[in-house]
Protein backbone atom coordinates (compact mmCIF):
# COMPACT_ATOMS: atom_id res chain seq x y z
CA UNK A 1 0.00 0.00 0.00
CA UNK A 2 1.31 3.44 -0.84
CA UNK A 3 1.77 6.32 1.60
CA UNK A 4 -1.13 8.26 0.07
CA UNK A 5 -3.69 5.46 0.31
CA UNK A 6 -4.37 5.70 4.06
CA UNK A 7 -5.25 9.39 4.17
CA UNK A 8 -7.48 9.09 1.10
CA UNK A 9 -9.36 6.10 2.52
CA UNK A 10 -9.72 7.95 5.84
CA UNK A 11 -11.12 10.99 4.03
CA UNK A 12 -13.57 8.75 2.16
CA UNK A 13 -14.65 7.04 5.38
CA UNK A 14 -15.16 10.36 7.16
CA UNK A 15 -17.17 11.71 4.24
CA UNK A 16 -19.29 8.57 4.11
CA UNK A 17 -19.99 8.60 7.83
CA UNK A 18 -20.82 12.30 7.77
CA UNK A 19 -23.21 11.91 4.82
CA UNK A 20 -24.98 8.69 5.84
CA UNK A 21 -24.72 7.99 9.57
CA UNK A 22 -24.55 11.39 11.24
CA UNK A 23 -26.87 13.39 8.99
CA UNK A 24 -28.94 11.23 6.67
CA UNK A 25 -31.13 13.06 4.19
CA UNK A 26 -34.80 12.15 4.07
CA UNK A 27 -35.02 11.48 0.34
CA UNK A 28 -31.46 10.23 -0.21
CA UNK A 29 -30.67 6.60 -0.91
CA UNK A 30 -27.84 5.53 1.45
CA UNK A 31 -26.66 2.87 -0.99
CA UNK A 32 -26.34 5.49 -3.74
CA UNK A 33 -24.27 7.75 -1.47
CA UNK A 34 -22.14 4.81 -0.35
CA UNK A 35 -21.37 3.74 -3.91
CA UNK A 36 -20.53 7.28 -5.03
CA UNK A 37 -18.16 7.94 -2.16
CA UNK A 38 -16.59 4.46 -2.37
CA UNK A 39 -15.92 4.71 -6.10
CA UNK A 40 -14.56 8.25 -5.79
CA UNK A 41 -12.22 7.30 -2.92
CA UNK A 42 -10.99 4.20 -4.76
CA UNK A 43 -10.37 6.12 -7.98
CA UNK A 44 -8.54 8.88 -6.14
CA UNK A 45 -6.40 6.33 -4.28
CA UNK A 46 -5.50 4.74 -7.62
CA UNK A 47 -4.68 8.07 -9.23
CA UNK A 48 -2.51 9.09 -6.29
CA UNK A 49 -0.78 5.70 -6.42
CA UNK A 50 0.20 6.50 -10.01
CA UNK A 51 1.35 9.99 -9.07
CA UNK A 52 3.33 8.51 -6.19
CA UNK A 53 5.40 6.46 -8.64
CA UNK A 54 6.55 9.72 -10.24
CA UNK A 55 6.67 12.02 -7.20
CA UNK A 56 6.03 10.44 -3.79
CA UNK A 57 6.12 13.71 -1.86
CA UNK A 58 3.52 15.40 -4.06
CA UNK A 59 1.10 12.47 -3.86
CA UNK A 60 1.41 12.22 -0.09
CA UNK A 61 0.95 15.97 0.33
CA UNK A 62 -2.18 15.88 -1.86
CA UNK A 63 -3.59 12.98 0.15
CA UNK A 64 -3.12 14.76 3.47
CA UNK A 65 -4.51 17.97 1.97
CA UNK A 66 -7.64 16.06 0.96
CA UNK A 67 -7.95 14.64 4.48
CA UNK A 68 -7.65 18.06 6.13
CA UNK A 69 -10.10 19.52 3.62
CA UNK A 70 -12.58 16.78 4.48
CA UNK A 71 -12.29 17.70 8.13
CA UNK A 72 -12.70 21.46 7.62
CA UNK A 73 -14.99 22.09 4.61
CA UNK A 74 -18.76 21.71 4.72
CA UNK A 75 -20.51 19.63 2.06
CA UNK A 76 -24.13 20.46 1.22
CA UNK A 77 -24.30 22.75 4.25
CA UNK A 78 -23.88 19.86 6.68
CA UNK A 79 -21.50 20.22 9.63
CA UNK A 80 -18.03 18.86 9.08
CA UNK A 81 -16.78 15.78 10.97
CA UNK A 82 -14.55 18.06 13.04
CA UNK A 83 -17.51 20.28 13.98
CA UNK A 84 -19.48 17.22 15.02
CA UNK A 85 -16.61 15.92 17.16
CA UNK A 86 -16.15 19.28 18.86
CA UNK A 87 -19.87 19.59 19.57
CA UNK A 88 -19.82 16.21 21.33
CA UNK A 89 -16.77 17.06 23.41
CA UNK A 90 -17.72 20.62 24.43
CA UNK A 91 -20.56 21.10 26.93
Amino acid sequence: MSKSTGPILAAGALTWANQTIFSPEENANPLDITVRIGVAAAMLAGILYGIEKVSPNVATALAYTALVTTLLVRINGKPTPLERALSVVSP
